[in-house]
């Protein structure tokens, strides 16, 4: 558990220096090997005092605290979500970043609309519907990451073809297969919803084909990839 703690704090440090995150804005969450236990940073705690120590070690399938002397993050439970429903997800993070969340409020998705989102996401990155009133006064945190869950079951897709999505009215998720690589492409998500902005601030008509996705897409993710040195 002490290497997933590590490996868990190092990844809530690297949101900082990405400068996706400020103050307590995010959270980064891991999970054991054998999906019994998620290590997740405390609630609140700011990043320049937050040692390995810190990190709060969750039962799965129970919500409850193993280790720890801190509070969880208050988005515990909609990481637990989604460590259930899909064995695929290994890390998972929430952040505020600006751009991802300019989509979050505006209500839509983030469209695919160049290579640098094919390289990494299959598609437009969903935007989830709005929680409704009773959702968000009885089980707030659960009921997000049963919404996130929706989008992704509603549209049939592999959520780690599209590994992310943004919340209505609140803001981004991503997640991986290790709380690095769900770091990772929560920094490529936030640049790419600005150069979306943008795009769509020169031409609103702005599309990507389907065959330039595909073939970017495949070429650092299909079984024929050839992208990188691997």
């Amino acid at each position: 558990m002490d290497i997933l703690k590590q490996e868990v704090y190092e990844a809530n440090l690297a949101l900082v220096l990405k400068g996706v995150v400020i103050y307590t804005w995010g959270n980064v969450s891991g999970i054991s090997e054998d999906r019994k236990y998620m290590v997740i940073k405390p609630s609140g705690l700011d990043y320049d005092i937050m040692t390995p120590e810190d990190m709060v070690v969750v039962d799965v399938w129970t919500g409850k605290i193993v280790e720890g002397k801190w509070k969880p993050s208050s988005d515990t439970n909609t990481h637990l979500e989604l460590y259930r429903r899909y064995e695929s997800i290994k890390g998972i993070v929430h952040t505020h970043s600006v751009n991802a969340v300019a989509f979050a409020q505006a209500g839509i998705c983030i469209p695919a609309l160049g290579t640098t989102h094919a390289d990494y996401f299959y598609g437009d990155i969903p935007c989830t519907r709005e929680l409704s009133g009773q959702e968000v006064t009885e089980g707030y945190e659960k009921n997000t990451g049963k919404v996130i869950i929706e989008t992704i079951d509603k549209t049939g897709y592999d959520p780690m073809e599209i590994p992310g999505i943004v919340v209505k009215n609140h803001g981004p998720f991503a997640w991986g297969t290790s709380a690095a690589n769900a770091v990772h492409n929560a920094v490529v998500m936030e640049k790419i919803a600005e150069m979306d902005i943008k795009t769509l601030l020169l031409n609103p008509d702005s599309k990507l084909d389907r065959y330039i996705l595909d073939k970017h897409y495949m070429r650092k993710h299909g079984k024929n990839a050839y992208y990188g040195q691997g």
